[in-house]
């Protein structure tokens, strides 16, 4: 237990960050352990709602990939990935649009809302809030590349934020399931990560949080001694160019220079696994993960 000048000491060190960001817009991208853990799940909650009594603006985007995964075991459709992408024919995107929009995203908003703020659900189909397009996936064979076609999946084409602007505005925090529209009005898959860069950029938000199963951004992954705190924009493409980056860490660091390079003045890799993970990086002056900034 703190001591009551400890809990003082914590409190004024939050202050200046407090004055910061107030008014200022931080975008969460909610995913991994944090959503599936329900002891983190709350940790997560309160942030949030914390965050938005304090004046700042939160806006949530959230995946769910192992939640579609179960739901379609359920009605026995296999799963299968591509280069690390979903195969989405027409049933499993309905599927993913149900599980992300009608029970994921009305989740958070409850738990949201029970907490004394008002947040409301959105997918990207809403107002056209996400305009999208066809992703093919990039198979290598040997030293050769071809793109195939693997339905539903898309990429982010044209952001709209009025929606989230007036939203915002009136004191809501949006809650967006990452499901984009197509031209002819059909629902495209997209990956959190990419959706929340986006939203991020377009928004001009001060900070892109997202959330993961790992500390951060190593040099070397197994050596802890190199952590890398606070990573340059071009730092960061160039150790993506030579390999110094791998794995699951590339999309995450490439969702953070798209987010940079669209407007977003800092972006964040931090862990999820953390409880508070978020306060911890937005109100103390050590801060937790890796920060890419330009």
């Amino acid at each position: 237990m703190f001591a009551a000048n400890d809990k003082a000491a914590i409190l004024v060190e939050a202050l200046p960050y407090i004055q910061e960001f107030y008014g200022k817009t931080v975008v969460i991208k909610y995913g991994g352990n944090a959503m599936i853990n329900e002891e983190l799940k709350e940790k997560v909650m309160q942030d949030v709602a914390l965050m938005k009594y304090v004046g700042i603006q939160p806006v949530i985007v959230h995946g769910g990939g192992p939640e579609i995964t179960g739901f379609l075991g359920k009605v026995g459709k296999e799963t299968e990935f591509i280069s690390g992408l979903r195969v989405t024919d027409a049933e499993t995107v309905e599927i993913a649009e149900m599980v992300l929009d009608g029970k994921i995203n009305s989740d958070i908003v409850t738990l949201l809302n029970r907490r004394g703020v008002s947040a409301v659900g959105l997918s990207g189909k809403d107002a056209n809030l996400i305009r999208a397009k066809k992703k093919l996936a990039t198979v290598y064979e040997g030293e050769a590349s071809r793109k195939i076609d693997i339905g539903y999946v898309g990429q982010v084409e044209t952001i709209d934020t009025r929606l989230l602007r007036d939203l915002i505005a009136h004191d809501y925090i949006p809650v967006i399931a990452p499901i984009g529209v197509g031209a002819d009005g059909e629902s495209y898959n997209i990956n959190a990560d990419d959706v929340a860069a986006e939203i991020a950029g377009a928004l001009a938000a001060e900070k892109l949080l997202l959330l993961t199963d790992v500390e951060g951004v190593y040099k070397d992954y197994e050596d802890k001694s190199s952590f890398i705190s606070t990573l340059a924009a071009a730092d960061a493409r160039r150790y993506i160019e030579d390999g110094t980056l791998t794995g699951g860490m590339i999309p995450k660091v490439e969702a953070c220079l798209r987010a940079l390079d669209a407007g977003a003045a800092k972006t964040h890799i931090i862990d999820g696994r953390l409880a508070h993970s978020i306060i911890l990086e937005i109100f103390t002056s050590a801060g937790i993960g890796t920060q890419v900034v330009k």
